[in-house]
Protein backbone atom coordinates (compact mmCIF):
# COMPACT_ATOMS: atom_id res chain seq x y z
CA UNK A 1 0.00 0.00 0.00
CA UNK A 2 2.75 2.90 0.87
CA UNK A 3 3.87 2.34 -2.73
CA UNK A 4 0.19 3.01 -3.78
CA UNK A 5 0.26 5.97 -1.76
CA UNK A 6 4.12 7.44 -2.94
CA UNK A 7 2.56 7.79 -7.03
CA UNK A 8 -0.87 9.23 -5.31
CA UNK A 9 1.54 11.59 -3.42
CA UNK A 10 3.15 12.50 -6.16
CA UNK A 11 0.55 12.79 -8.69
CA UNK A 12 -0.98 15.34 -6.32
CA UNK A 13 2.34 17.72 -5.92
CA UNK A 14 2.44 17.60 -9.50
CA UNK A 15 -0.85 18.71 -10.10
CA UNK A 16 -0.65 21.14 -7.72
CA UNK A 17 2.64 22.15 -8.98
CA UNK A 18 0.87 23.26 -12.64
CA UNK A 19 -1.85 24.64 -10.72
CA UNK A 20 0.00 27.12 -8.10
CA UNK A 21 2.85 27.80 -10.77
CA UNK A 22 6.01 28.24 -8.07
CA UNK A 23 8.16 30.57 -9.21
CA UNK A 24 5.93 31.28 -12.37
CA UNK A 25 7.98 28.44 -13.93
CA UNK A 26 5.73 26.69 -16.81
CA UNK A 27 2.32 24.09 -16.16
CA UNK A 28 4.88 21.84 -18.68
CA UNK A 29 7.72 21.44 -15.66
CA UNK A 30 5.30 20.31 -12.97
CA UNK A 31 3.71 17.65 -14.62
CA UNK A 32 7.33 16.43 -16.53
CA UNK A 33 8.56 16.55 -12.83
CA UNK A 34 6.12 14.20 -11.68
CA UNK A 35 6.54 11.97 -14.35
CA UNK A 36 9.87 11.63 -14.27
CA UNK A 37 10.00 11.27 -10.39
CA UNK A 38 7.89 8.63 -10.68
CA UNK A 39 10.00 6.93 -12.85
CA UNK A 40 12.97 7.22 -10.74
CA UNK A 41 11.05 6.14 -7.68
CA UNK A 42 10.33 2.90 -9.78
CA UNK A 43 6.31 3.39 -9.86
CA UNK A 44 5.96 3.36 -13.10
CA UNK A 45 8.36 1.69 -15.50
CA UNK A 46 9.48 3.22 -18.82
CA UNK A 47 7.35 0.96 -20.54
CA UNK A 48 5.00 1.89 -19.55
CA UNK A 49 5.69 5.79 -19.61
CA UNK A 50 5.90 5.40 -23.29
CA UNK A 51 2.89 3.56 -23.54
CA UNK A 52 1.13 6.91 -21.59
CA UNK A 53 2.54 9.03 -23.92
CA UNK A 54 1.43 7.49 -26.76
CA UNK A 55 -2.11 7.88 -25.64
CA UNK A 56 -1.87 10.77 -26.25
CA UNK A 57 -0.82 10.96 -29.98
CA UNK A 58 -3.96 11.92 -31.34
CA UNK A 59 -4.01 14.74 -29.07
CA UNK A 60 -0.75 16.41 -29.97
CA UNK A 61 -1.21 16.04 -33.49
CA UNK A 62 -4.83 17.96 -32.78
CA UNK A 63 -2.93 20.61 -30.70
CA UNK A 64 -0.24 21.00 -33.27
CA UNK A 65 -2.65 21.80 -35.85
CA UNK A 66 -4.44 24.48 -34.46
CA UNK A 67 -2.03 26.01 -32.91
CA UNK A 68 -0.70 26.66 -36.49
CA UNK A 69 -3.86 27.58 -38.00
CA UNK A 70 -4.10 30.14 -34.61
CA UNK A 71 -0.63 31.44 -34.94
CA UNK A 72 -1.13 32.06 -38.75
CA UNK A 73 -4.35 33.49 -38.20
CA UNK A 74 -3.36 35.76 -35.71
CA UNK A 75 -0.34 36.86 -37.79
CA UNK A 76 -1.79 37.50 -41.10
CA UNK A 77 -4.51 39.67 -39.23
CA UNK A 78 -7.63 37.56 -39.62
CA UNK A 79 -8.38 38.41 -36.13
CA UNK A 80 -7.80 41.74 -36.68
CA UNK A 81 -10.67 42.01 -39.14
CA UNK A 82 -13.00 39.82 -36.92
CA UNK A 83 -12.58 41.95 -34.30
CA UNK A 84 -13.35 44.90 -35.89
CA UNK A 85 -16.30 43.31 -37.25
CA UNK A 86 -17.81 42.02 -34.28
CA UNK A 87 -17.38 45.63 -32.72
CA UNK A 88 -19.46 46.80 -35.54
CA UNK A 89 -22.44 44.63 -34.85
CA UNK A 90 -21.94 45.07 -31.25
CA UNK A 91 -23.26 48.95 -32.42
CA UNK A 92 -21.47 50.65 -29.04
CA UNK A 93 -23.20 48.29 -26.68
CA UNK A 94 -20.92 46.58 -24.16
CA UNK A 95 -23.92 43.83 -23.92
CA UNK A 96 -24.30 43.05 -27.07
CA UNK A 97 -20.59 42.67 -27.41
CA UNK A 98 -20.97 40.14 -24.60
CA UNK A 99 -23.66 38.24 -26.57
CA UNK A 100 -21.84 38.36 -30.32
CA UNK A 101 -18.60 36.53 -28.46
CA UNK A 102 -20.84 34.11 -26.26
CA UNK A 103 -22.56 33.16 -29.72
CA UNK A 104 -19.45 32.92 -31.72
CA UNK A 105 -17.63 30.68 -28.40
CA UNK A 106 -20.51 28.51 -29.06
CA UNK A 107 -20.22 27.82 -32.57
CA UNK A 108 -16.27 27.42 -32.42
CA UNK A 109 -16.68 25.17 -29.90
CA UNK A 110 -18.89 22.77 -31.24
CA UNK A 111 -17.37 22.97 -35.09
CA UNK A 112 -14.05 23.18 -34.20
CA UNK A 113 -13.35 21.78 -30.15
CA UNK A 114 -12.56 23.55 -27.08
CA UNK A 115 -9.27 23.55 -27.27
CA UNK A 116 -9.83 25.56 -30.64
CA UNK A 117 -12.33 28.21 -29.09
CA UNK A 118 -8.83 28.44 -26.34
CA UNK A 119 -6.21 29.15 -28.92
CA UNK A 120 -8.18 30.40 -32.09
CA UNK A 121 -10.90 32.53 -29.94
CA UNK A 122 -8.78 34.12 -27.53
CA UNK A 123 -7.01 36.44 -29.52
CA UNK A 124 -9.71 37.23 -31.72
CA UNK A 125 -11.64 38.78 -28.71
CA UNK A 126 -8.40 40.33 -27.37
CA UNK A 127 -8.32 41.99 -30.67
CA UNK A 128 -12.08 43.45 -30.22
CA UNK A 129 -11.63 44.70 -27.03
CA UNK A 130 -8.64 46.81 -27.92
CA UNK A 131 -10.52 47.77 -30.99
CA UNK A 132 -13.71 49.26 -29.10
CA UNK A 133 -10.74 50.63 -26.44
CA UNK A 134 -12.41 48.62 -23.46
CA UNK A 135 -11.28 49.56 -20.13
CA UNK A 136 -11.10 45.67 -18.66
CA UNK A 137 -11.40 43.39 -21.67
CA UNK A 138 -11.35 40.12 -18.76
CA UNK A 139 -14.80 39.72 -19.06
CA UNK A 140 -14.51 39.05 -22.57
CA UNK A 141 -11.96 36.97 -22.61
CA UNK A 142 -13.86 34.83 -19.74
CA UNK A 143 -16.49 34.11 -22.01
CA UNK A 144 -13.50 31.73 -24.21
CA UNK A 145 -12.68 30.07 -21.15
CA UNK A 146 -16.02 29.51 -19.84
CA UNK A 147 -17.65 28.81 -23.32
CA UNK A 148 -15.25 26.60 -23.99
CA UNK A 149 -16.09 24.06 -21.45
CA UNK A 150 -19.75 24.66 -21.00
CA UNK A 151 -20.53 23.68 -25.16
CA UNK A 152 -18.14 21.10 -25.41
CA UNK A 153 -20.74 18.28 -25.44
CA UNK A 154 -22.43 19.71 -28.27
CA UNK A 155 -21.13 17.59 -31.02
CA UNK A 156 -18.66 14.31 -30.11
CA UNK A 157 -16.03 16.52 -31.79
CA UNK A 158 -16.44 19.45 -29.35
CA UNK A 159 -13.92 17.97 -26.67
CA UNK A 160 -11.40 15.64 -27.41
CA UNK A 161 -12.51 14.09 -24.21
CA UNK A 162 -15.25 12.96 -25.71
CA UNK A 163 -13.23 10.86 -28.09
CA UNK A 164 -11.15 9.68 -24.98
CA UNK A 165 -14.38 8.75 -22.93
CA UNK A 166 -15.49 6.56 -25.42
CA UNK A 167 -11.79 5.57 -26.76
CA UNK A 168 -12.39 1.93 -25.28
CA UNK A 169 -16.01 1.29 -26.09
CA UNK A 170 -18.66 2.72 -29.04
CA UNK A 171 -19.31 6.19 -29.84
CA UNK A 172 -22.71 6.64 -30.01
CA UNK A 173 -24.57 7.87 -33.44
CA UNK A 174 -24.91 11.54 -34.14
CA UNK A 175 -28.64 10.81 -33.80
CA UNK A 176 -27.97 9.07 -30.40
CA UNK A 177 -25.83 11.69 -28.97
CA UNK A 178 -28.60 14.28 -29.78
CA UNK A 179 -31.05 12.86 -27.80
CA UNK A 180 -29.09 12.18 -24.93
CA UNK A 181 -27.06 15.80 -24.75
CA UNK A 182 -28.93 18.08 -26.83
CA UNK A 183 -31.08 19.55 -24.22
CA UNK A 184 -28.32 19.05 -21.40
CA UNK A 185 -25.84 20.89 -23.06
CA UNK A 186 -28.31 23.55 -23.73
CA UNK A 187 -29.29 23.88 -20.30
CA UNK A 188 -25.48 24.13 -19.70
CA UNK A 189 -24.86 26.81 -22.05
CA UNK A 190 -27.72 28.99 -21.12
CA UNK A 191 -26.65 28.53 -17.09
CA UNK A 192 -23.16 29.22 -17.83
CA UNK A 193 -24.17 32.43 -19.61
CA UNK A 194 -26.54 33.70 -17.37
CA UNK A 195 -23.91 33.19 -14.41
CA UNK A 196 -21.28 34.75 -15.94
CA UNK A 197 -23.01 37.93 -16.74
CA UNK A 198 -24.36 37.93 -13.23
CA UNK A 199 -20.48 37.53 -12.28
CA UNK A 200 -19.20 40.83 -14.83
CA UNK A 201 -22.29 42.57 -15.01
CA UNK A 202 -20.43 45.75 -13.58
CA UNK A 203 -17.74 46.00 -15.46
CA UNK A 204 -19.67 45.20 -18.69
CA UNK A 205 -21.98 47.96 -17.75
CA UNK A 206 -20.06 50.83 -17.20
CA UNK A 207 -17.69 50.13 -20.11
CA UNK A 208 -18.31 52.53 -23.06
CA UNK A 209 -17.81 51.48 -26.73
CA UNK A 210 -15.94 52.96 -29.01
CA UNK A 211 -18.24 53.22 -32.63
CA UNK A 212 -15.19 55.05 -34.73
CA UNK A 213 -13.42 51.93 -34.62
CA UNK A 214 -11.41 51.29 -38.70
CA UNK A 215 -12.40 48.29 -40.61
CA UNK A 216 -9.07 47.11 -41.49
CA UNK A 217 -8.79 45.61 -45.11
CA UNK A 218 -9.12 41.67 -45.35
CA UNK A 219 -5.70 40.39 -46.68
CA UNK A 220 -5.28 37.36 -49.23
CA UNK A 221 -3.54 35.65 -46.35
CA UNK A 222 -5.77 36.40 -44.04
CA UNK A 223 -9.05 35.08 -46.21
CA UNK A 224 -6.92 31.73 -46.56
CA UNK A 225 -6.11 31.18 -42.74
CA UNK A 226 -9.61 31.59 -42.36
CA UNK A 227 -10.80 28.93 -44.91
CA UNK A 228 -7.75 26.28 -43.68
CA UNK A 229 -10.04 27.47 -40.23
CA UNK A 230 -13.37 26.80 -42.29
CA UNK A 231 -12.08 23.62 -43.97
CA UNK A 232 -10.79 22.26 -40.31
CA UNK A 233 -14.59 22.44 -39.42
CA UNK A 234 -15.99 20.32 -42.54
CA UNK A 235 -13.08 17.69 -42.16
CA UNK A 236 -13.47 17.32 -38.32
CA UNK A 237 -17.51 17.02 -38.93
CA UNK A 238 -16.61 14.26 -41.86
CA UNK A 239 -14.05 12.68 -39.75
CA UNK A 240 -16.31 11.92 -36.79
CA UNK A 241 -19.09 10.62 -38.70
CA UNK A 242 -16.78 8.39 -40.45
CA UNK A 243 -15.54 6.91 -36.87
CA UNK A 244 -12.09 8.32 -37.70
CA UNK A 245 -9.08 9.81 -35.45
CA UNK A 246 -9.00 14.15 -35.31
CA UNK A 247 -6.06 14.23 -34.66
CA UNK A 248 -3.65 13.36 -38.17
CA UNK A 249 -6.86 15.34 -39.74
CA UNK A 250 -6.06 18.64 -38.27
CA UNK A 251 -2.50 18.19 -38.39
CA UNK A 252 -2.74 18.20 -41.99
CA UNK A 253 -4.96 20.77 -42.78
CA UNK A 254 -3.23 22.95 -40.27
CA UNK A 255 0.04 21.92 -41.54
CA UNK A 256 -0.66 22.39 -45.23
CA UNK A 257 -2.63 25.68 -45.04
CA UNK A 258 0.72 27.20 -42.88
CA UNK A 259 2.82 26.23 -45.60
CA UNK A 260 0.22 28.05 -48.52
CA UNK A 261 0.13 30.57 -46.86
CA UNK A 262 3.80 31.04 -46.06
CA UNK A 263 4.62 30.27 -49.58
CA UNK A 264 2.35 32.55 -51.37
CA UNK A 265 3.89 35.81 -48.77
CA UNK A 266 7.26 34.43 -49.27
CA UNK A 267 7.83 34.43 -45.60
CA UNK A 268 10.25 32.57 -43.76
CA UNK A 269 8.18 29.40 -41.20
CA UNK A 270 10.43 30.65 -38.06
CA UNK A 271 8.23 33.38 -36.30
CA UNK A 272 4.96 30.89 -36.75
CA UNK A 273 7.04 28.29 -35.18
CA UNK A 274 7.86 30.66 -32.81
CA UNK A 275 4.50 31.87 -31.93
CA UNK A 276 3.22 28.45 -31.15
CA UNK A 277 2.97 27.40 -27.44
CA UNK A 278 4.83 24.13 -27.35
CA UNK A 279 5.32 24.09 -24.05
CA UNK A 280 1.54 22.65 -24.04
CA UNK A 281 2.80 19.50 -25.81
CA UNK A 282 4.83 18.18 -23.13
CA UNK A 283 2.71 19.12 -19.88
CA UNK A 284 -0.26 16.70 -21.97
CA UNK A 285 2.75 14.33 -22.12
CA UNK A 286 3.23 14.46 -18.36
CA UNK A 287 -0.59 14.08 -17.59
CA UNK A 288 -1.14 11.34 -19.74
CA UNK A 289 1.87 9.65 -17.78
CA UNK A 290 0.81 10.42 -14.23
CA UNK A 291 -2.37 9.10 -15.14
CA UNK A 292 -0.94 5.55 -16.25
CA UNK A 293 1.14 5.63 -13.06
CA UNK A 294 -2.44 5.78 -11.11
CA UNK A 295 -4.25 3.44 -13.19
CA UNK A 296 -1.07 1.12 -12.41
CA UNK A 297 -2.27 1.24 -8.67
CA UNK A 298 -5.41 -0.39 -9.34
CA UNK A 299 -7.24 2.85 -9.27
CA UNK A 300 -9.63 1.85 -12.41
CA UNK A 301 -10.89 -0.93 -10.63
CA UNK A 302 -11.32 0.90 -7.45
CA UNK A 303 -13.15 3.21 -8.87
CA UNK A 304 -15.55 0.40 -10.82
CA UNK A 305 -16.36 -1.24 -8.04
CA UNK A 306 -17.93 1.96 -6.23
CA UNK A 307 -19.41 2.88 -9.24
CA UNK A 308 -21.03 -0.41 -9.52
CA UNK A 309 -22.01 0.54 -5.83
CA UNK A 310 -23.66 2.86 -6.25
CA UNK A 311 -25.51 1.89 -9.39
CA UNK A 312 -27.16 -0.54 -7.00
CA UNK A 313 -28.06 1.55 -3.94
CA UNK A 314 -29.21 4.87 -5.55
CA UNK A 315 -30.86 3.50 -9.05
CA UNK A 316 -31.89 6.71 -10.92
CA UNK A 317 -30.02 9.11 -9.15
CA UNK A 318 -26.56 7.17 -9.54
CA UNK A 319 -26.24 8.97 -12.71
CA UNK A 320 -26.71 12.43 -11.32
CA UNK A 321 -24.15 11.37 -8.32
CA UNK A 322 -21.34 9.90 -11.01
CA UNK A 323 -21.36 13.23 -13.17
CA UNK A 324 -21.06 15.10 -9.83
CA UNK A 325 -18.08 13.74 -8.39
CA UNK A 326 -16.83 13.22 -12.20
CA UNK A 327 -17.25 16.95 -12.60
CA UNK A 328 -14.57 17.79 -9.56
CA UNK A 329 -12.29 15.21 -9.20
CA UNK A 330 -11.67 16.44 -13.12
CA UNK A 331 -10.11 19.27 -11.96
CA UNK A 332 -7.73 17.73 -9.67
CA UNK A 333 -5.81 15.87 -12.56
CA UNK A 334 -6.86 17.56 -15.91
CA UNK A 335 -10.16 16.56 -17.84
CA UNK A 336 -8.22 14.80 -20.73
CA UNK A 337 -6.66 12.31 -18.80
CA UNK A 338 -9.06 11.97 -16.23
CA UNK A 339 -11.26 11.51 -19.58
CA UNK A 340 -9.32 7.77 -19.76
CA UNK A 341 -9.77 7.07 -16.23
CA UNK A 342 -13.57 8.01 -16.11
CA UNK A 343 -13.72 6.14 -19.96
CA UNK A 344 -11.77 2.95 -18.33
CA UNK A 345 -13.98 2.85 -15.29
CA UNK A 346 -17.53 3.00 -16.95
CA UNK A 347 -16.67 0.30 -19.30
CA UNK A 348 -15.21 -1.57 -16.10
CA UNK A 349 -18.53 -1.22 -14.51
CA UNK A 350 -20.29 -1.87 -17.62
CA UNK A 351 -22.42 0.92 -16.47
CA UNK A 352 -25.32 2.15 -18.69
CA UNK A 353 -25.85 4.82 -20.72
CA UNK A 354 -27.26 7.44 -18.39
CA UNK A 355 -24.06 6.55 -16.19
CA UNK A 356 -21.39 7.20 -18.85
CA UNK A 357 -23.20 10.11 -20.42
CA UNK A 358 -23.34 11.78 -16.61
CA UNK A 359 -19.64 10.90 -16.67
CA UNK A 360 -19.31 12.73 -19.86
CA UNK A 361 -21.09 15.99 -18.40
CA UNK A 362 -19.07 16.02 -15.36
CA UNK A 363 -15.75 15.66 -17.84
CA UNK A 364 -16.71 18.47 -20.07
CA UNK A 365 -18.59 20.83 -17.80
CA UNK A 366 -16.72 20.02 -14.21
CA UNK A 367 -13.83 21.72 -15.43
CA UNK A 368 -15.16 25.04 -15.20
CA UNK A 369 -14.16 25.34 -12.04
CA UNK A 370 -10.47 25.65 -12.01
CA UNK A 371 -7.35 26.96 -14.46
CA UNK A 372 -6.04 23.73 -14.94
CA UNK A 373 -9.74 21.72 -15.08
CA UNK A 374 -9.25 21.55 -18.99
CA UNK A 375 -6.48 21.76 -21.52
CA UNK A 376 -8.47 24.56 -22.83
CA UNK A 377 -8.29 26.51 -19.90
CA UNK A 378 -4.39 25.91 -19.86
CA UNK A 379 -4.39 26.77 -23.30
CA UNK A 380 -6.65 29.74 -22.36
CA UNK A 381 -4.15 31.37 -19.77
CA UNK A 382 -1.10 30.87 -22.09
CA UNK A 383 -3.35 32.98 -25.03
CA UNK A 384 -3.48 35.06 -22.22
CA UNK A 385 0.21 35.52 -21.26
CA UNK A 386 1.14 35.76 -24.71
CA UNK A 387 -1.18 39.14 -24.33
CA UNK A 388 0.57 40.22 -21.10
CA UNK A 389 -2.68 39.74 -19.03
CA UNK A 390 -3.25 37.32 -15.93
CA UNK A 391 -5.83 35.38 -14.30
CA UNK A 392 -5.18 34.04 -10.70
CA UNK A 393 -5.93 30.22 -9.96
CA UNK A 394 -8.04 31.77 -7.07
CA UNK A 395 -9.91 34.26 -8.82
CA UNK A 396 -10.30 31.60 -11.41
CA UNK A 397 -12.30 28.92 -8.83
CA UNK A 398 -13.95 32.51 -7.19
CA UNK A 399 -15.98 33.14 -10.69
CA UNK A 400 -15.88 29.22 -11.63
CA UNK A 401 -17.91 28.35 -8.26
CA UNK A 402 -20.42 30.82 -8.64
CA UNK A 403 -20.65 29.99 -13.05
CA UNK A 404 -19.72 26.12 -13.09
CA UNK A 405 -21.95 24.63 -9.93
CA UNK A 406 -25.23 25.68 -10.95
CA UNK A 407 -24.52 24.44 -14.52
CA UNK A 408 -23.46 21.32 -13.98
CA UNK A 409 -26.10 20.52 -11.42
CA UNK A 410 -29.31 21.51 -13.96
CA UNK A 411 -27.07 20.00 -16.84
CA UNK A 412 -27.21 16.63 -14.98
CA UNK A 413 -30.52 16.97 -13.57
CA UNK A 414 -31.68 17.45 -16.99
CA UNK A 415 -30.06 14.21 -18.30
CA UNK A 416 -31.09 12.27 -15.29
CA UNK A 417 -34.93 13.81 -16.53
CA UNK A 418 -35.04 12.53 -20.06
CA UNK A 419 -33.55 9.26 -18.95
CA UNK A 420 -35.89 8.58 -15.95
Amino acid sequence: MTSIYITWAVAVLAVLGVIIRPFSLPEAVFAVAGALILMLLGRIDLADALAGVEKGTDVYLFLIGMMLLSELARREGLFDWLAALATARAKGSPVRLFGLVYLVGIVVTALLSNDATAVVLTPAVYAATRAARLKNPMPYLLICAFIANAASFVLPISNPANLVIFSGGVMPPLPAWFATFALPSLVAIVVTYAALFFVCRHEIRTETLARDSVMPPLSRSASLAGAGLLLTAVILMAASALGFDLGLPTFITGTLTTLVVLLLTRQSPVETLKGVSWSVLPLVAGLFVLVEALDKTGLTQMLADVLKQQTVAHGTLAPFGAGLATGFLANLVNNLPAGLVAGATVAAAKAGSAVSGAVLIGIDLGPNLSVTGSLATILWLTALRREGLHMGAWAFLKIGAVVMIPALVLSLATLVAISG
